[in-house]
């Protein structure tokens, strides 16, 4: 599995970003890859059921996720139940007026699809996504 860790700090508080990043209908507007988020069913634990459309390498993947866990302004986690398998980890910690967001994310690249020679490309586009996820929601989050 290829793993991905990154941090940012945002000048909103925990509250407003952690809603934002929740509502998984939002997520196309600050992922770059993340083409369609849809079918999208609240869970008891706060969390939600959704399927997406993701571009990789090119390649459309269809997928769905849940939430595993949720403690509200704190941390959620979500699980690819089709699709790449992945596990994301948001957490959100109040650093002064603002929010420390750190994401960590473990998946499968789909090899057999995009072949050996892509995989490592690959890890390093994801880490590249990751960055420019992050800065998306910091520049939605403070203008």
């Amino acid at each position: 599995m290829a793993k991905v860790q990154k941090t940012i700090t945002i000048a909103a508080p925990v509250e407003k970003v952690f809603a934002f990043m929740l509502e998984p209908s939002n997520l196309p507007e600050v992922w770059p890859s993340m083409v369609e988020v849809k079918d999208v069913q609240r869970q008891p634990n706060g969390g939600y059921n959704f399927s997406w459309v993701y571009k990789m390498a090119g390649m459309r993947i269809d997928g769905a996720s849940e939430t595993t866990e949720h403690v509200l302004n704190k941390r959620v986690v979500t699980r690819s139940t089709k699709g790449i398998q992945s596990r994301f980890v948001w957490t959100y910690q109040p650093e002064g007026a603002g929010t420390r967001v750190t994401v960590e994310v473990e998946y499968t690249v789909p090899v057999p699809v995009l072949g050996k020679i892509a995989e490592a490309v690959i890890v390093k586009q994801n880490e590249h996504e990751a960055e420019i996820l992050l800065a998306n929601l910091k520049a939605r989050m403070e203008g």
